[in-house]
């Protein structure tokens, strides 16, 4: 039989004060960024030896913000909002110039 998780962790008790990731070595951040964005599997492991695997992929036309961009934009109707109100600024014929001599 199983113990019971307990669910009343305190904020204090999830990190304990001996785990100093400032002089940690050979992590990188951000070091598998690109393939997560790309897609990737979850493999679950049954209690009765069978694994089920999920894939996980961005949707078509999805876009993951950066953290920094999400604090302005919480949700796709406000970047779709300013998205729209860019393209209303942005000329409908671009004008090339052309150099002759």
């Amino acid at each position: 039989m199983k113990k019971a998780v307990s669910k009343n962790i305190s904020k204090k008790e999830e990190m304990k004060s001996e785990y100093d990731f400032a002089n940690m070595t050979g992590a990188i951040r951000g070091k598998y960024y690109k393939a997560y964005r790309a897609g990737h599997k979850v493999e679950i492991h049954q209690a009765d030896g069978t694994i089920s695997v999920q894939y996980f992929k961005l949707e078509e036309g999805a876009v993951m913000l950066e953290p920094d961009v999400k604090k302005y934009f919480p949700n796709s109707e406000s970047v779709n909002q300013a998205l729209r109100s860019l393209i209303a600024i942005i000329p409908s014929k671009r004008h090339i110039a052309t150099h002759t001599k």
